[in-house]
Formats: structure tokens, C-alpha cells, sequence
């Protein structure tokens, strides 16, 4: 019952069942556990993650692979290791689907280290395992090795598929590798026997538009054999907006607005782009089409995991129990950057408010209000790893920068675009992103 009510998409159905049952067992916290994890409720899976471990109830594989994947896409690093040595502990052998589990848990924590020794250590590999490496070196910003990755797969007789292209084509995207990245593009279907699907011609927007090159993105994409998507489009807006191209970004941003009407990232990132230019007039007007459309902003949420609890964070919620002190480490954190130069950048700040209160909205952003908190609640030098449903605004980007060197962090921030490690006042995106 529980197990499909969460299939029909009502977790919260399935919750009230499983609250009501007096007797549980493994499978009825397997299931709970993967309906959530289905359903995107990746917090609510790791809690009844938790309290099975409390509980004593001994986890299956599958409960163990649905936990990960709860750890995974929380960044929760700490229970996820809890996961790898309860296997170790019960002599539970490594098969390539908790192997593989382990390695996406572990790159998508940010710890690649510990997903390579988990990948060399695993007797059986399948193309998703190659794939979940891959995939991770990418993201976190290592392209080299995660091209290499690919080609150490095809040595190994391995042949891939369209995942594995998705990863290594992001790589070059992200390092700016041009030439290799349509290299590698032209042979999926010429030696590989892979047809282009529209994500990958997403990566190859993006790789182009990285670079620089607007013009062949735009020709690449009115060139589709299909319908380009709204994501796609958007790669090429997210291009126009770094590099600063208004007209062809203004092109874009409208295809979009008429595409997907109701999604407040296009507004945002066209309002950026109108923003960095001052055509301040522009702004006005892309806030008050949103406001005629009724099109609702998704509101910042970052989250950061400490002893197996996720603590999330929200601009102006009040509503953790250490709120106070984590507000005076914030002012205490601001005014020691201002001290090393910090002066927040409110040309994206797009409220119809004064300068000074820009400022302020700028100061407890999310992902903010989660460092601060991490830095109260570790030890100095921790590693602190952080969430974030949204992309990075260039003020906290910058922040967070100065914040790694003035207080001696690694800071690991996921954002909806990638994995910026932020380390000695740097950061592993060379501020693209």
C-alpha cells in the first residue's frame, strides 16, 4: 500500500499509512524510505533514515540504496558514511549497484577522493558505474579525469551510452574544451552508434556558449533535427548573461517567456542581463509581465547536514532554534569581509527597494544563513558542505570566496548548475557558472 500510494505521487497519504501501522518492518521502511526518494522528498527519506537506524530495524540493500540516495542529493556526507561502514562492518559485499550507490554519494558530497577508492575497489563494474564517475569528476569540476575516465571505459571494452555522453560532453563544457567536446559529440552516432538526444545537444549549447561562441550555439540549435527545448534555450540565455550579449539574450529571453510562461528563473536571468547592462526600464518591465502572468519566485532554500540532522535554511525564516546566534555570526561574518574589501553586489538585487535594503536582503540569503551556521556548529578547518535549490548569485559567490580564506574553510557549495569548492579565497568554477 505504501509503496504505491507514493507511486501515484501521494507521499504524504503513504506517510499517514505508515504512521498508523503499530508493527513495521524492513520492508515497510524500505518502502517509505524509496517513496519519499522517488517523490523528491529527500529530507523527509533521510529522517525515516534515521529513525530506522534508532530503531535498530537492520536495513536491507535496498533501504541502504535508498538511503544513499537520500545522502546523495542532500549532501548529507556524514550519514552516507554511516551507510559505507555499516557494509564494511556486516562483511555486505559491494555489488555494482550499492557500488555504484556509494560512488554517487560520494562525488555528489563533493568527496571524489572517496568515490575513486570506492570505484577501484569494486570487482564488477557496469556502464552505470563508469557513468556515476564520470558524471562526478565532471561536476565537481576535475574535466581532465573525467575525460580521461571515459577513455580508460572504452579501453576497457566498455561501450557507452547516452548517460555517459551527457557527463563527458558537461566536462567540456566546464573546461571550456571546445574541439574535444565536438569531437566527442560527432562520434556518438559515427562510432558509437548513439543518436544525439536533446540533452546533449544541450551540453553542446552550453559548451559553446561557455566559450564564448553565441553565434554557433544559436546556429547549432535553430539546426536541431527536433524542437529545442526550453532547457536548451536556457543554456544559451545562461550564455548571454555571462557574456554580457543583450540583443541575442533579449532573442532568447522572449522565446522562453512564451515557452515556459510560468517558470520565475527565465524572468530572473533575463532581468540579470538587463541589469548588468542598466537598461533599468527593461527590468521594470520583465517585473511587471511577471506580475500581470502571476508567475510566483521559488524561493532560496539551502541545506546543510551535521550529525545525521538536515538543518534547512530559508531568507527570513526564522524558524531554526539557533536562529540568534547564527544571525550575530552572520553580522560578525560580513563585517570582517567588509574589513578585507567585501562590498555586496546588488546589481542583480531586483526589488523594488532602496540600496541600503538591498544590501541587507543580500546578507541572509540561504546559503549565508547555512555557512554561518556550519561555521558555529564545527570545528575550525571542518569542511563545511551546503545545498542549494537555486543557482548561486554572483554577491554570495563572492562571498563565500573571501569567507574560505579569511576563516580557513573548504566551503562545498551545490547549486542547480554545479559543485563550487570554494578554497584559500578560490573557486573550482573560475567564477563560471
Amino acid at each position: 500500500m505504501i509503496t504505491g500510494l507514493a507511486k501515484c505521487g501521494v507521499v504524504s497519504e503513504a506517510r499517514e499509512l505508515f504512521n498508523d501501522m503499530q508493527v513495521k518492518d524492513e520492508i515497510t521502511w524500505s518502502a517509505m524510505i524509496d517513496g519519499y526518494v522517488k517523490g523528491g522528498c529527500f529530507k523527509e527519506a533521510l529522517e525515516v533514515f534515521v529513525v530506522m537506524q534508532r530503531e535498530e530495524i537492520r536495513p536491507s540493500k535496498f533501504a541502504l540504496s535508498s538511503g544513499l540516495a537520500a545522502c546523495a542529493n542532500l549532501g548529507a556526507l556524514g550519514q552516507g558514511r554511516w551507510v559505507h561502514a555499516y557494509l564494511e562492518k556486516n562483511f555486505i559485499k559491494l555489488d555494482s549497484i550499492s557500488g555504484t550507490a556509494l560512488v554517487d554519494m560520494y562525488a555528489k558530497c563533493g568527496r571524489v577522493d572517496m568515490a575513486w577508492d570506492v570505484f577501484e575497489k569494486m570487482r564488477v563494474k557496469e556502464v552505470f558505474t563508469w557513468n556515476a564517475m564520470i558524471s562526478g569528476l565532471a561536476l565537481n569540476g576535475r574535466a581532465e579525469e573525467a575525460i580521461e575516465f571515459f577513455f580508460r571505459m572504452l579501453r576497457g571494452n566498455f561501450r557507452p551510452n547516452g548517460i555517459t555522453f551527457v557527463g563527458v560532453l558537461n566536462a567540456c563544457a566546464h573546461a571550456g574544451m571546445v574541439s574535444r567536446g565536438l569531437e566527442i559529440f560527432h562520434s556518438m552516432k559515427t562510432v558509437f552508434d548513439v543518436e544525439p538526444e536533446m540533452e546533449h545537444y544541450g551540453c553542446l549549447v552550453d559548451l559553446l556558449g561557455r566559450a564564448g561562441h553565441l553565434a554557433e550555439a544559436e546556429d547549432l540549435i535553430l539546426s536541431m533535427p527536433m524542437k529545442p527545448s526550453a532547457a536548451v534555450w536556457g543554456a544559451l540565455l545562461g550564455a548571454c548573461r555571462k557574456h554580457g550579449d543583450v540583443e541575442l539574450g533579449e532573442r532568447v529571453g522572449k522565446i522562453l517567456l512564451e515557452l515556459e510562461p510560468l517558470n520565475s528563473g527565465r524572468y530572473a536571468l533575463l532581468s540579470n542581463i538587463y541589469a548588468k547592462a542598466g537598461r533599468w526600464d527593461d527590468v521594470a518591465d520583465v517585473r511587471k509581465l511577471m506580475k500581470e502572468r502571476g508567475v510566483k519566485t521559488t524561493p532560496g532554500s539551502s541545506v546543510i547536514e551535521l550529525e545525521g540532522i538536515v538543518h534547512e535554511f530559508k531568507m527570513g525564516d526564522g524558524s531554526h532554534p539557533q536562529m540568534k546566534e547564527i544571525y550575530l555570526m552572520l553580522k560578525s561574518v560580513i563585517e570582517r569581509l567588509e574589513t578585507e574589501g567585501y562590498l555586496p553586489n546588488t546589481s542583480q538585487v531586483l526589488f523594488d527597494i532602496d540600496e541600503e535594503e538591498k544590501q541587507t536582503s543580500l546578507k541572509y540569503h540561504s546559503e549565508k544563513l547555512a555557512i554561518a551556521f556550519g561555521l558555529i556548529s564545527t570545528k575550525p578547518g571542518t569542511t563545511i558542505r551546503v545545498v542549494k535549490n537555486l543557482r548561486v548569485c554572483e554577491d554570495c559567490h563572492s562571498a563565500t570566496k573571501l569567507i574560505s580564506r579569511v576563516y580557513g574553510r573548504e566551503i562545498i557549495v551545490r547549486d542547480r548548475v554545479r559543485y563550487h569548492h570554494f578554497r584559500n579565497g578560490m573557486c573550482s568554477c573560475n567564477d563560471f557558472w
